[in-house]
């Protein structure tokens, strides 16, 4: 059995994402400050994502807990009837909490993902992006002891598409702002 701390990961996915931003600068001979930072905001939605999908939510003695490995790997339960579990919870209170967490932690992810690839302006494109990013994750619980469930990519998807319609309404409200202001 073996444990990793979310500050662990945070410092891998950290050094590697710096990893992957030097050799890029280096390649191209110029750092793109803008798009450097519109980058970061991805990272963001990434550390904060992995540390709610894949580290308990409460804490103990005010630290994150980490992520258990036992002999169990590939014990995952998986759920493909959609909406049959949204509700198996012994209080109501959490299956909101479960509601509201999956779709809200995906609604920045909605707005970054739009500003910082510009091939994302369709919804039909947003969709698969979200329900792709969503998979991904689900398909990484497959070898820890959690449930890969249809619900959650139904609404982290949600989040996503709630993001980017978030994202379109500020463009439109800009546009106005623009035109008034002429």
């Amino acid at each position: 059995m073996f444990e990793i701390y979310y500050t662990e990961i945070l410092f891998f996915i950290t050094m590697i994402w710096c990893l992957v931003r030097v050799v890029i600068a280096v390649k191209n001979k110029k750092i793109n400050w803008k798009r450097e930072l519109q980058l970061i905001l991805v990272y963001i939605c990434f550390i904060v994502i992995a540390r709610f999908v894949f580290f308990p939510f409460s804490k103990v003695d005010g630290k994150i807990q980490p992520l258990i490995f036992d002999d169990k790997l590939f014990t995952a339960k998986i759920n493909l009837i959609p909406l049959v579990h949204m509700f198996d919870y012994a209080i109501k209170r959490e299956a909101i909490i479960n509601f509201v967490g999956n779709v809200t932690m995906f609604i920045p992810v909605g707005i970054v993902y739009p500003v910082v690839y510009k091939g994302l302006n369709t919804y039909w494109k947003v969709i698969v992006a979200g329900v792709g990013l969503s998979l991904c994750i689900e398909m990484v619980q497959l070898p820890l002891d959690r449930t890969v469930d249809i619900d959650d990519l139904i609404m982290n998807s949600l989040g996503y598409v709630l993001g980017y319609g978030i994202y379109l309404l500020v463009g439109k409200i800009k546009k106005m702002l623009k035109s008034v202001s002429k």
